[in-house]
């Protein structure tokens, strides 16, 4: 018989509203967000933009939120 593994408690960082403020991956996919609302809603008022831009934007946006996520950000730590 297979034991299930303890289920882990989702907790926030201590200093959970700096990472928010402060980190280039979290204002990157605010970015992304944005975007990707902006591909749904944009069309609404005529095709003004080629198709796609938004889809491309979004996507540049969530792999720079990745990258970030990766990098040192020295400045989180002041």
């Amino acid at each position: 018989m297979i034991t299930p593994k303890p289920k882990s408690k989702l907790c926030l960082l201590d200093d959970w509203r700096k990472v928010a403020r402060r980190a280039w991956s979290i204002r990157l996919s605010i970015v992304a967000a944005i975007f990707t609302a902006a591909e749904v809603v944009v069309p609404l008022f005529g095709d003004v933009l080629p198709r796609g831009v938004f889809v491309l934007l979004a996507f540049s946006a969530s792999i720079g939120a990745v990258i970030a996520r990766l990098v040192a950000q020295p400045e989180m730590h002041r």
